[in-house]
């Protein structure tokens, strides 16, 4: 049997208890998405979760979480390192349309699912990059590298540093506090900030973790 098509009602009712305002155009998109991922995810195992259902709160709502830090960044460009099945880049892309979002990846099939999403939702302002973080480069300037449950700290912040200024910003979404590594953290960057959150269906506590590259 094929799965059900996702609920509106049910994202609807995720974003109300974000305390997040969506037009419906966009919360249609949020579910295309969706039915793309669950469509690609039968033959390419892009994704653990296989219930469409499902994939509204651990996929949408917690990518969407990180809405309100986002908006107080004030940035324009973001790079989302490992972005995976474009999570949470995707989302976010279509949350801030006037934004730039980078996504990055070094695995062939989810690229190529990402530049077909990106093609049938019409997201032009997402581009999708099939190369491994460590050779990437990129003609725009980053102002934010973000990642969800993408490596350990202390490794993501090397692997960044090729294409970060003094002052850019990494936000990292992690499930418990990782405080061994913060603690492991070069003296290249400091923890600006760590923000608790709750998902909407999501079974237990969310961090983002906001670092700023320091100058050298």
């Amino acid at each position: 049997m094929s799965s059900p098509d996702p609920d509106i009602e049910i994202l609807a009712d995720g974003l109300d208890r974000l305390g997040l305002s969506l037009e419906i155009g966009k919360q249609e998109q949020l579910l295309a998405y969706l039915l793309l991922l669950d469509k690609w995810n039968k033959a390419y195992n892009l994704s653990g979760i296989k219930d469409v259902q499902q994939m509204i709160p651990y996929h949408l709502l917690d990518s969407l979480a990180i809405v309100p830090f986002i908006e107080k960044t004030q940035a324009h460009t973001f790079l989302d390192v490992g972005t995976g099945a474009g999570l949470p880049g995707i989302p976010l892309a279509i949350c801030f349309p006037e934004n730039s979002f980078l996504l990055l990846d070094s695995n062939g099939k989810k690229t190529r699912f990402l530049f077909q999403v990106t093609t049938q939702l019409g997201l032009e302002n997402v581009s999708v990059f099939h190369e491994r973080i460590e050779s990437f480069q990129s003609s725009e300037q980053i102002d934010i590298v973000l990642c969800r449950a993408f490596a350990p700290l202390e490794r993501l912040v090397k692997q960044a540093a090729y294409f970060l200024d003094a002052g850019s910003k990494i936000m990292a979404m992690k499930g418990q506090l990782p405080e061994s590594e913060i603690e492991a953290l070069p003296e290249s960057v400091s923890v600006n900030q760590v923000e608790e959150f709750s998902v909407p269906g999501v079974e237990g506590s969310r961090h983002l973790i906001t670092m700023i590259q320091r100058q050298a």
